[in-house]
């Protein structure tokens, strides 16, 4: 282990270490009733509608949810100033993830595993994610994932966000490695695309939410069923 040819690892959180998707759906359709409450009854959003949206921040996710809800021809979207109610869902949608956050989710298999085997490899680990930070944070001492990291950066921490490589460059500054000897640990063409931008190895799991498109269909380093695959097959030289 000691002669990984990585000093630190870059981990993603959704769809990554915890599957969040029944927080997302919950929220979602918790801010559609007050919305509309004729309008949008519970689960008007199933997990895999939700799943192709999920990966790009809280604000990209609620346009693609209105967007969604146009392209069908809700009554009640198409009257309201969509300025208006993207910023009314949009506060009601946080609203009610924080009221929720975690509660519908679950650790997937071997994430604590797998973080286990990237520190003792000598890698030090920050979370970097497209969520909220105050929510991530939240999230991963919810789920006993917060004493494996550094720092946790959310998609409000930077100006930009994956996959822009500048939260990558952001986290590798803070670590003080070179993005060459950083492995990006993700879920998605996101993470993909901002590591090979930012100059970091990727490998990415099987099991994620990808904007609900093939995984194996991205540029990546490598493919993993669990965490715990990466310190046994990907750090060495």
């Amino acid at each position: 282990m000691s002669h990984s040819r990585y000093d630190a690892a870059i981990v993603d959180l959704d769809g990554t270490m915890v599957d969040t998707m029944g927080d997302f759906v919950v929220a979602l359709n918790r801010m559609l009733v007050d919305l509309s409450p004729r309008d949008f009854p519970d689960n008007t959003l199933d997990s895999v509608t939700v799943s192709r949206m999920v990966g790009k921040g809280s604000g990209h996710l609620i346009k693609s949810v209105l967007n969604h809800l146009q392209v069908q021809s809700i009554p009640a979207l198409l009257a309201i100033d969509s300025i208006a109610i993207y910023e009314f869902a949009y506060a009601r949608y946080q609203s009610h993830y924080a009221a929720i956050n975690g509660q519908y989710s679950s650790v997937y298999p071997g994430v604590s595993r797998g973080l286990l085997g990237l520190q003792e490899a000598g890698l030090k680990l920050v979370c970097l994610t497209n969520k909220p930070l105050a929510f991530a944070r939240s999230l991963l001492k919810m789920k006993g994932l917060d004493g494996f990291f550094s720092e946790v950066f959310g998609g409000d921490s930077f100006e930009r966000k994956k996959p822009d490589p500048l939260p990558l460059l952001k986290a590798c500054e803070f670590l003080r490695t070179i993005p060459s000897r950083t492995l990006m640990v993700g879920d998605s063409s996101n993470d993909a695309k901002a590591a090979r931008a930012a100059g970091c190895k990727v490998v990415l799991v099987n099991y994620g939410y990808n904007h609900g498109e093939p995984v194996r269909a991205i540029d990546a380093d490598g493919f993993v069923d669990s965490l715990v695959e990466i310190a046994n097959r990907h750090l060495h030289k």
